[in-house]
């Protein structure tokens, strides 16, 4: 059985470390746990690994953003992975820093990258990990919150949370999405 676990974020330097790429920190935690590395291929950075007998593709889409459903569309057809099977890591507004939310599926909540892949797989039943960033920045300042990077402080729990996630991922994959939304949300 195949997985698809796409980590949602900006490419390029000026935005690694921000909280809009914590999408992209929670895949690379999750490789580096799994002893695998991430190579340049098509729509993405990539890599395979196992749980057991599940074989999982890791992506980090190389498009910005706004245009992640191209690369989940183009892997979910070439490794024949259905929606079920996909679980997006993701930066969310509305919950409060640090806090994980697994959900199989919703709306895109305003997320513009989750929009994206909404209309181009053409479902909103797939399966995201949400990772509160806060919403503390002033009205109309938005844009310039979610690209600005980390504190230290924050960036001590967010290595702490990316060892959750880990287990998450896992759970995903081996016990199913209903068991592990009763394991890991309110925790």
């Amino acid at each position: 059985m195949k997985y698809l676990i796409v980590g949602l974020g900006n490419i390029g330097p000026e935005y690694q470390g921000t909280r809009h790429n914590i999408g992209f920190i929670m895949l690379d935690a999750f490789a580096k746990a799994s002893n695998v590395f991430f190579t340049e291929q098509r729509y993405g950075s990539v890599a395979e690994c196992r749980v057991k007998n599940r074989e999982l593709v890791l992506l980090k889409p190389n498009t910005f953003m706004n245009l992640s459903g191209n690369a989940v569309r183009y892997y979910m057809q070439k490794e024949n992975i259905p929606s079920e099977n996909i679980l997006v890591l993701v930066d969310d507004l509305a919950l409060p820093f640090g806090t994980l939310r697994l959900r199989g599926k919703g709306s895109a909540g305003g997320h513009n990258g989750l929009k994206n892949i909404q209309e181009l797989i053409g479902t909103e039943n797939y399966a995201r990990l949400r990772f509160g960033i806060g919403n503390e920045f002033a009205k109309g300042q938005q844009i310039d919150f979610v690209l600005s990077k980390f504190t230290d402080d924050e960036m001590r729990l967010i290595d702490e949370r990316c060892a959750v996630t880990t287990e998450i991922i896992k759970s995903f994959c081996l016990a199913g999405l209903q068991l592990t939304m009763t394991n890991f949300n309110g925790k």
